[in-house]
């Protein structure tokens, strides 16, 4: 019963986390510039493991049964997908490459924890998917399957995100080229924007 709740939990938590959104974009193009990588890993894994306990703990319920709440969310949610949206489609539109063996990083630590927490904990998504969602279905795990549910979701985030962030190092060669970050940039642009008009659909 315990292991069915883990295997569950991973394969619905990896199912969700691994789809394209704001956090994974913003991670990867920190991973390709080789920009404080480890500090955004830890960032999304922290944020993602809060999460989901919140979630298999009641933070869902509460969440669900606040209206107001969830609707600031997705106002505040939306400006910022849609603010950074805009700056991936002027980057995409530069003619200049990034130099990624540049010694001096091109923001601050400080910015870029701010700007990888606000994907994380701004993108009313991540509440939606990580907190409604699978706090729901893993409180109807019974016994204490919720906290096995809970676990495999946490361990498909943690896979997941060091995967990514360090496994962007092999399209390195790819991404010297001013092309291939044009288009990331603007297909981060896109994401960006859809994510903002979904969360009003």
């Amino acid at each position: 019963m315990e292991l069915g709740a883990l295997l569950k939990g991973i394969g619905l938590g990896g199912g969700l986390i691994i789809a394209i959104g704001s956090q994974n974009a913003y991670l990867l193009r920190q991973a390709l510039k080789r920009e404080y990588v480890y500090t955004c890993i830890a960032i999304c894994i922290v944020c993602d493991v809060l999460l989901i306990g919140a979630g298999v703990a009641g933070m869902g319920e509460v969440i669900n049964n606040m209206p107001g709440l969830l609707f600031w969310i997705k106002i505040t949610g939306a400006a910022f997908l849609f603010w950074y949206g805009v700056r991936a489609a002027r980057s995409a539109f530069k003619s200049s490459s990034f130099e990624l063996d540049k010694q001096a990083p091109a923001v601050s630590q400080r910015q870029v924890i701010a700007a990888m927490l606000a994907f994380s904990l701004l993108n009313p998504h991540v509440y939606l998917d990580t907190v409604v969602l699978l706090g729901s279905i893993g409180g109807q795990q019974p016994g204490v399957g919720p906290w096995y549910f809970a676990l495999g979701a946490m361990l498909a985030s943690i896979i997941w995100f060091l995967s990514l962030g360090l496994g962007a190092q092999y399209l390195i060669p790819i991404f010297k080229r001013p092309l291939a970050w044009r288009i990331l940039d603007g297909a981060i642009a896109v994401v960006m924007w859809l994510l903002a008009i979904s969360l009003f659909l």
